[in-house]
């Protein structure tokens, strides 16, 4: 178990590190003003009303970093400095999440199959670890393996979000240059900070795959 908790340690350090480095660019660019002067909520309203999206509410959540699309509820929700923000930032983000949008709206099947895997994600997230260390401690390789495979889901889940989140970025920095909501030294630092953004996901899938590597490797041994 030695391996394990070492590899769990090695890919928290180097989450740590990205999420640190993602928070100091938003931060960097929350602070510079774009010359369009538009919001993140009205960059968001504009983006989807130019792809003809409509019914998908824009609401103003809390926290820092907790911008999300809901599709269940057609709801883009983005945090303060997102919303009201009129920056690099806040607008990078704002087109992210109605990129997701306008995914959902166009049938994009990776985000059809992410939204699939929720509900069975979260129910498989309650119980793996526990199934995994009963089987260990009553020696079942059956029951370890059914928390395996329980697992698995969370790690295909953690890779079918990266097309997902990559898609996003790609529709938001399209858009953004094409109707010069951002100029040119703009969009530069808006892909910078989506670029990041999108490696958090990169670290959470490779630690997840990694961590199932390593329990089946174990349930083998």
């Amino acid at each position: 178990m030695g391996g394990f908790w070492l590899l769990v340690g090695f890919f928290m350090l180097i989450g740590s590190i990205v999420g640190g480095r993602l928070k100091s660019i938003m931060n960097k660019y929350s602070k510079v003003p774009i010359r369009s002067g538009l919001s993140g909520a009205d960059v968001a309203k504009a983006m989807l009303e130019d792809y003809g999206v409509q019914g998908v509410k824009i609401t103003q959540g809390r926290g820092m970093l907790t911008d999300h699309y809901n599709p269940r509820t057609r709801t883009i929700s983005l945090s303060p400095a997102i919303f009201q923000g009129r920056s690099i930032a806040a607008a990078a983000v704002a087109a992210h999440e109605s990129g997701h949008a306008v995914q959902h709206a166009t049938g994009y099947q990776w985000l059809k199959l992410r939204s699939n895997l929720v509900p069975v994600v979260s129910l498989s997230s309650k119980f793996y670890l526990v199934l995994i260390i009963a089987g260990i401690a009553l020696n079942s390789m059956g029951l370890a393996g059914i928390g395996i495979a329980l697992f698995g889901f969370t790690t295909v889940f953690a890779l079918v979000t990266l097309p997902v989140e990559y898609d996003a970025s790609n529709r938001a920095l399209k858009w953004l240059d094409n109707t010069r909501v951002l100029g040119d030294r703009e969009m530069q630092g808006a892909k910078t900070a989506l670029k990041w953004a999108a490696r958090t996901y990169v670290v959470a899938a490779i630690a997840s795959a990694a961590q199932l590597l390593y329990w089946v490797a174990m349930m083998r041994r």
